[in-house]
């Protein structure tokens, strides 16, 4: 049986594991991730953002943020399977968690950054609806090479 559970400051240690074991499996740790890992719960829960955990049988297998820019948009990031358990279909059921859960909060827009040597996570999210947009100036990721949005709530957006 497995669920979606919030954040809890007891998990913050959690959070930053799964997504540094994934980060150095594929990339390398920039200062904003160290950031944002390190200090979760002031640079995004306190700021209005959202992290929940994937569990099965009592175990956490992976993680994602939505990350406040403003009130109708939100940047999906930090997204991470544990390495155990990638390939299994997790990051699919965390992103119809991220989308029914962005949708019930009125979110509007959907932002990611991503890159494409990530093939199975670029087909992920674009199979989820998400379209390429150009990077912009404020790339927040020097690894970040593609930028993807998903308009939730087309009536405002």
């Amino acid at each position: 049986m497995s669920e979606m559970i919030p954040f809890a400051p007891e998990l913050a240690h959690v959070f930053r594991d799964l997504n540094l074991e994934w980060l150095e499996a594929y990339f390398y740790v920039e200062p904003h991730d160290r950031e944002l890992l390190n200090r979760a719960e002031e640079e995004i829960i306190h700021k209005g953002g959202h992290i929940f955990f994937f569990k099965e049988q009592n175990q956490i297998l992976g993680t994602f943020a939505l990350i406040k820019i403003n009130e109708r948009e939100f940047e999906l990031g930090k997204m991470a399977v544990a390495k155990t358990a990638r390939s299994k279909g997790i990051g699919q059921q965390m992103m119809q968690y991220c989308i029914d859960f962005s949708l019930k909060q009125g979110i509007e827009k959907l932002v990611l950054y991503s890159n494409t040597a990530l093939e199975n996570s670029i087909h992920i999210y674009k199979k989820y609806g998400f379209k390429e947009i150009p990077l912009d100036q404020n790339n927040p990721y020097a690894r970040g090479n593609i930028k993807m949005e998903k308009v939730l709530n087309i009536s405002r957006a």
